[in-house]
Order: structure tokens, then sequence, then C-alpha cells
């Protein structure tokens, strides 16, 4: 019989908790999902887990497999299972199945880890794999064989329901897929990605810097670094310039009756880095820079002639992240949003969500990235997430659905995925090792207008409610570098690379020539620099070749006196000479054309 590979995953993690367990009898669980690639269990021993520990657990696991142990389902009462696993010894279960019988819900994702079934507050379903018994409402394979192709892979900590004032927990992680081949094909394209790890090769590539004085989470960008940022975020302007955007500006900080009145203080008070002025007014650094823009709008009455209202803003925002969630630009304290808001009607919105998915594609067809688009809707079962009454909802919803059907592209919905104040289409892209990142998104808000009382004078002369379109291309500038180093590996095509043209001299007189060179290339528009030191010509190709610069050119005698240039091009092992013209005619049309 064939499953699904969520199936599969989750027996997995069963299999392995079953495996811990015999290793260490006093274990306490926590939650044990599948998760994409695979799956993880969280586990209270005592101590942290150690890497000969990860091995035994996994030859535990397969001893389980070759025994092909079963999956027995039962079903008993809330205050059965209760006792049961009081018996057990397993409080954190027990937890979650109080919370379930008082309140009526696990809180904190047990529903989404399959431990409980939020829809049935009566009953409970555990299951046994072997000696080892779990609260799960499954499903799950029927015997251990059937889990597929797996292996474990790390561990780490992990605090009980995401609340760092709960005991930390370490969190076991394993892959899983149906077939060895699968699994095979995961593991290289994890040995490929260790190697184009953005935290590694960002540093190794002069890009950006942490330290330990400024705080972690907080990245401090080089030159290199900065070209990168203020290449990619000139690229945006462009498209969105020829849209109609226009530019604006806001401060960093904000008095918290702003995030008041936008509904953030009350969902995000707790990630916000909050500031107390010395006469005692409480201010927040912003988060997010939708309300202050709604401030820009409301400044004065505007006729519907004169809508729709475009604000673009590059701008850095801050979220007291925790410390054990930080990593690298995936996910810091300070980031930088290319952010952009428009304010129209609703007539208009189908052609305002359609210049900006012209926008999307164009930017990341650049990169040879392949987008799906992910229609994130509110979950009804949960309204106190969202603001706004059902029906506006249901309408904002229906006009996404509207566009994305109207564009025939490849879609699929997502229940849940919304931001508390609208629907939004997440634009979802590949890069080249195949991995899905969430990158652009375009979000339709009908709750902020409302909250801020937003309005337009229409053709009868009355005030007509407007709504607000939140469109960010990169996201952030830092996440999207993240992946973009990853995806090209560090060697960035010319056009985006900080440094496009190295002059390499064959000896100390042929200097003077390479930065006369230097100076004419740059007058053209291209970034060069001469490596004017003592080292050898191989030493000098290795160190630009360490930084991955596109283009080296080696200028001795024959160069200096007027014959064509010697170019070296990254990744490629045979040199060729060319023209200064023809050179610079090509590189040119390479940066133009962004290729």
């Amino acid at each position: 019989m064939s499953y699904p590979i969520e199936t599969m995953r989750h027996s997995a993690a069963h299999v392995m908790a079953a495996a811990i367990q015999k290793l260490f009898p006093d274990v306490k669980f926590g939650v044990g999902p599948a998760i994409e690639h695979g799956f993880y269990y969280d586990i209270d021993i005592g101590r942290a887990v150690t890497p000969e520990d990860l091995k035994a657990i996994e030859k535990g696991m397969w001893h389980i497999v070759n025994q092909d142990a079963e999956f027995v389902r039962e079903e008993m009462s809330l205050d059965e299972a209760v006792s049961l696993f009081e018996k057990l010894n397993q409080p954190y279960k027990v937890e979650l199945l109080k919370d379930l019988k008082e309140k009526g819900t696990t809180r904190f994702g047990a529903e989404e880890a399959g431990d409980v079934d939020p829809a049935n507050t009566e009953r409970a379903t555990v299951y046994r794999t072997g000696t080892f018994t779990d609260l799960c409402r499954g499903p799950h394979v029927s015997h251990a064989k059937e889990v597929g192709a797996w292996k474990i892979m790390k561990s780490a900590g992990a605090y009980w329901r995401g609340n760092q004032e709960n005991p930390q927990m370490q969190r076991i992680y394993g892959v899983c897929f149906a077939t060895q081949e699968e699994l095979a094909a995961h593991l290289v394209m994890l040995e490929e990605a260790k190697k184009r790890d953005h935290k590694v090769l960002g540093p190794a590539l002069d890009l950006f810097t942490f330290s330990d004085l400024v705080g972690p989470g907080l990245p401090l960008w080089t030159p290199r670094g900065t070209i990168l940022r203020d290449t990619l975020d000139a690229y945006v302007w462009e498209l969105r310039h020829a849209k109609g955007y226009e530019r604006v500006e806001i401060p960093h900080i904000t008095k918290k009756e702003l995030y008041e009145t936008s509904g953030h203080w009350a969902k995000f008070k707790d990630e916000l880095f909050r500031i107390v002025t010395r006469e005692g007014h409480e201010f927040a650094m912003k988060p997010m820079n939708c309300p202050h823009h709604t401030q820009i709008y409301a400044r004065r009455q505007w006729s519907y002639r004169e809508l729709p209202q475009r604000y673009a803003n590059t701008t850095m925002c801050y979220r007291d992240e925790q410390t054990g969630e930080l990593s690298g630009l995936s996910r810091a304290r300070s980031f930088t949003q290319d952010d952009a808001h428009v304010f129209c009607r609703m007539s208009q919105v189908k052609e305002e969500f359609l210049k900006i998915w012209d926008v999307i594609h164009t930017f990341y067809g650049t990169f040879g990235f392949s987008l799906t688009v992910r229609v994130s809707l509110h979950d009804p079962a949960h309204p106190d997430k969202y603001l706004g009454d059902p029906a506006r909802w249901q309408d904002a919803e229906g006009v996404l659905r509207e566009i994305v059907k109207g564009q025939g592209t490849e879609a699929f919905e997502a229940v849940g995925e919304a931001a508390f104040y609208g629907p939004k289409l997440d634009f979802m892209a590949k890069d080249s090792l195949g991995r899905e990142w969430q990158v652009a998104t375009i979000q339709l808000d009908m709750n902020m207008p409302e909250r801020f009382d937003l309005s337009c004078i229409n053709e009868q002369g009355e005030a007509e409610r407007i709504v607000m379109i939140h469109a960010a291309i990169m996201g952030s500038i830092e996440r999207f570098l993240s992946i973009a180093i990853e995806h090209y590996a560090g060697a960035f095509p010319l056009w985006l690379a900080p440094e496009q043209v190295r002059l390499l001299p064959v000896a100390d007189r042929h200097v003077e020539f390479g930065e006369a060179l230097a100076t004419e290339l740059r007058e053209k528009g291209l970034r060069v620099e001469v490596d004017a030191s003592a080292e050898s010509i191989p030493k000098k190709v290795r160190n630009a070749e360490h930084l991955k610069i596109p283009v080296m050119l080696v200028v001795g005698d024959k160069e200096a006196g007027g014959e064509a240039l010697a170019v070296r091009r990254y990744g490629i092992k045979d040199q060729t000479t060319q023209s200064k013209d023809e050179l610079v005619a090509g590189l040119l049309e390479e940066i133009r054309s962004r290729k």
C-alpha cells in the first residue's frame, strides 16, 4: 500500500520516538510532527543530545524497522487519555490533553503537530508502536517498514510550545522520502547547499559582517555588500517607477498609538523594540511601514480622480526576534523592506495587482527563478486571528481568486496563511538547487483603511472608503540576498557583481597603466579595481577567483603597448584576447540586458 509522504514522515517521527524511549526510558516527549522534507520530535532527557546519541537513535530506529513494528490505533475518552499519560509519566502530553479538555484548544500548534484533533474535544486517540505509546490523531502507516527512506540529521534546542519561559527541550530532526533515490538526491542537495551557505559565503566575499558589540541579528554591510543592496534596490525602483510609483520616506520610530489604531500593537507588541522617552511617552521601533504610509495618505482629502496613490519606500525595520531564532540574513533583528503601498478604489484593485504582478515576474525572471503563486487565505476556524468581518474577507479573497484565474497561472490555496488584516498572493520561487522560497507578496487590505478612516471623494461628492494594497518585491533585501548568494553560489552575474572587473598588473612597472585603464573603464560605468600588490599573477588570479569576480584582465608589456587585452572570465579556464573597445561594448551590453 502506498501512503502520502506526510503520513510516512509522521510515522517516522514515531519510530524515532520509540527508539529514543528504548535508549532513555525516562524521556519526556513533546510533539513530533511531519515537516517539509522530514520530521522532528521534541524530547526532554535532562541534558543536551550528543552526536553519539544521534547515532544510537538511528541504530535503534533500524532495529524497530527491521522488526516491522505495527502501528496500532486506540480511541479513548479525554479523561482516560489523561490517566494513561500520567501513568506513563508524560507531563507534556497531559498538559496538551488538559488544555483540550478545559479550553477546547491546545494552543501553540499542537494541532498542527498531529497530537490532537481540535474538532474533537471529547475523545482522544493514541498510537502504539512496539512498546512506545503516543498521543496522536494520525493517520500512520500500518507497519514500520513502510515509513520510506529516512535519516537522522541533527538536534537543536527548542522551548516547549515556543515559549522561552517554558523548559528547553531537544528537537531531533530527520529527513524522510518515499524512495532511497529521493533521499540520496536530497542529501546531495544538502551537501551542495552547505557549500553555498550565505552565512559562510557572505563574509568570505566581504559582503557583510556581524559584531558582538553591535549585537546578534544586526548585520553590518561592507562597501561591496552595499553595492549589491543598492543595485538590487535601484532595479526594483526602475520597475516601479515605470508603473507610476512615487518615493516617500518615514521615521524609524512611532508612538504606540499608531500601532494601536492599526491593530499591530495587540498582535505583535511582544515582538517590538520599545522605547520610553524621558517624559514617559512610549514609542516603538517600526517592525513594518504600512501604518506610517497611511498617515502620508491621510495628510489631505483626495478626489477619486487622484487615485491610485502609489508610495514606494525602501527602509529598515526592526523586530525583537529571540536569539535562538536568528539565522544569518534569513532571519535578523534589522532588515530592509522594499515596501510599497497603493491607496485606491476597489474598482482599481485588479489593475493595480496586475501592475505589481508584472514587476514581480520581470524581476525574478532576471534571476532565472520559476514562480508559482500561493493564494493565502484566512482560517474561518480561527476568526480571532484576523481583523474585520467575514463578509469583507470573502469579498477580498474572491477578488484574488479572480486575478489568479485571469492570469491563467499555476496557483494553489493555503488556508491560514493570510496576513491578519487581509488575504494575499505569495510568490514561491525555486532556486538553482530546487529549493522553494516564499519571495514577493501582494496583499489586499480592506481593514486598515477602515481603522484609519481613509477615503476619497467620489463622483457624487461623497466620502468613499478606499482599500490598500501592500506590495513587496524582494520583501526583505537581507533575506533575498541570502537566497541570491546561495542561488549563485556567490558568483553573481556581471550586472550585479560588486566588483565587475579586476586588473592584474604583471609587474610594478605595469601598475600605472593598470590604474589609467581602470579610470577609463570606470568612466564607462564599470566597477573596476586594480590589484597593485607584489603577488605573482597566479596568486592574483586565485585572489580574484576567491572573490568570484566576473572579469579579470592581465596587463603586461603587450597590453601597455596597445595590444589586445588578456581576458579571464570567472569559471572559464581558457583565457581570451579582446580589443579594449570590443571588451567594453560587450560588458556594457551584458550589464544593460542583465544577462
